[in-house]
């Protein structure tokens, strides 16, 4: 089954990213990659954490707003648990989030599952083209909403409209350029409808 086996982040700077990501907690789970792509407004993805309390989620958003990040998302109760968003200073978007509404004993720097959400123009053509290629479909609402097994793997894939994904982080949905992103898997190279591009894991760089 395809699934995502890497995450590359293209950046100005992978020094500094790498300090940032070290200090936020995912100084393993992420490669960085040295690109000066022209990229502006909103890149049509973003990654979210999964975690197990509020407390957990407090601990990552203050960690990265200390090492630089910036708030798009104050942390706040919602009808499905708590969580905030922050942009990194290398401009990718992050989300932290738990179903949790109380604390059930003290933070933690665990991450339950990193969910990369890319922005479909078109939800369910997105998802049959990653269908065709491989992809188990674990949740699906019809245009809205789409998420494939992860297997194993660090981190799942999911679709949502690219409006409505703006619209949950807080930031107008225009953008153009880059998306300062490539996903590594087994299943080659190839680019998506909306312009997100993968390769094989092999060719990616080593964390």
């Amino acid at each position: 089954m395809t699934s995502i086996e890497s995450v590359t982040l293209e950046v100005a700077d992978p020094t500094a990213a790498n300090r940032f990501y070290t200090a936020f907690g995912l100084g393993t789970q992420l490669r960085l990659r040295a690109s000066e792509a022209p990229t502006t407004g909103f890149r049509g993805f973003a990654l979210s954490l999964t975690v197990s309390q509020p407390a957990t989620v407090n601990g990552f958003i203050g960690a990265a707003l200390d090492a630089g990040a910036t708030p798009l998302k104050p942390a706040s109760k919602s009808l499905w648990g708590y969580g905030g968003v922050v942009q990194a200073p290398d401009g990718t978007i992050w989300k932290v989030a738990t179903s949790a509404r109380k604390d059930t004993g003290p933070a933690t720097r665990e991450i339950e599952q990193i969910v990369l959400l890319l922005g479909a123009a078109d939800v369910a053509a997105s998802k049959q083209f990653y269908v065709d290629r491989g992809l188990a479909v674990a949740k699906s609402f019809g245009r809205k909403y789409v998420e494939f097994a992860a297997s194993s793997c660090p981190v799942k894939l999911a679709l949502y409209g690219r409006r409505a994904l703006a619209k949950d982080v807080g930031v107008p949905a225009d953008g153009t350029g880059s998306h300062r992103l490539m996903l590594g898997s087994d299943a080659g190279s190839f680019t998506d409808p909306d312009g997100f591009a993968w390769e094989a894991a092999s060719s990616a760089p080593t964390p």
